[in-house]
């Protein structure tokens, strides 16, 4: 048997891919219309909302900036999870090149994207947590391992902007929030409440046209 037989082989048996190492991306300013992975790249990110919020437009709009970059981003939550696929598609997302990993707590929300984040093979991970939160340890790991392999760990929970943020290791911190314009479309906000690479202050604005669930 040649080389790349048992090659072939090996991969059917063990009944998974080999990873290879992504190319790290070219880091570019991000349009007005959200957050850009690159931008977002090697960092725990914390997205936060309450009532009004936009979190959830603004975690597609970075899946689609990944997909874009030709980064494999993936969606993880618990039962509790705002994703709901069609909107998800009507926002331009490719849910095909999408993973979607659903776990029974927010621990186990953590530890799944522990395990995704340690493979490498990712440019974007979104951590659907609501209320929940994300161990102290589990928050390290995923640090280290969003600067070691280059990959956004974005957390997406649900609470106010004078709430404490999930932890001290979360980079950078933001809140959202949605308005509906007479025409029926949504103007979404983001603010920095935390970041320790620019300050906080900055915002970012725009009009969306997606349905009324995506926000």
């Amino acid at each position: 048997m040649k080389a790349n037989e048992r090659t072939a082989a090996v991969r059917k048996q063990l009944g998974r891919r080999l990873v290879e190492a992504r190319p790290r991306a070219r880091p570019r300013p991000a349009s007005t219309a959200g957050l850009s992975r690159a931008e977002l790249a090697g960092r725990l990110v914390e997205l936060s909302g309450r009532g009004n919020s936009a979190t959830l437009t603004l975690a597609c709009q970075a899946i689609l900036d990944a997909q874009r970059e030709g980064e494999t981003a993936a969606w993880l939550g618990g039962a509790a999870s705002g994703f709901y696929p069609p909107d998800v598609a009507a926002s331009g997302v490719d849910l095909a090149a999408l993973p979607v990993v659903r776990c029974p707590d927010d621990k186990a929300v953590a530890r799944a994207a522990d395990r995704l984040a340690r493979s490498g093979a990712f440019g974007l991970l979104v951590l659907d947590l609501g209320e929940g939160d994300v161990p102290t340890p589990l928050q390290s790991r995923l640090a280290s391992l969003a600067q070691k392999h280059d990959i956004a760990i974005l957390l997406l929970t649900e609470k106010s902007a004078d709430a404490p943020s999930t932890g001290s290791l979360v980079s950078l911190r933001g809140q959202s929030e949605r308005q509906r314009l007479p025409d029926g479309r949504f103007f979404c906000r983001f603010r920095a409440i935390k970041d320790t690479q620019q300050g906080p202050g900055w915002g970012r604005e725009a009009a969306y046209n997606g349905p009324p669930g995506l926000c």
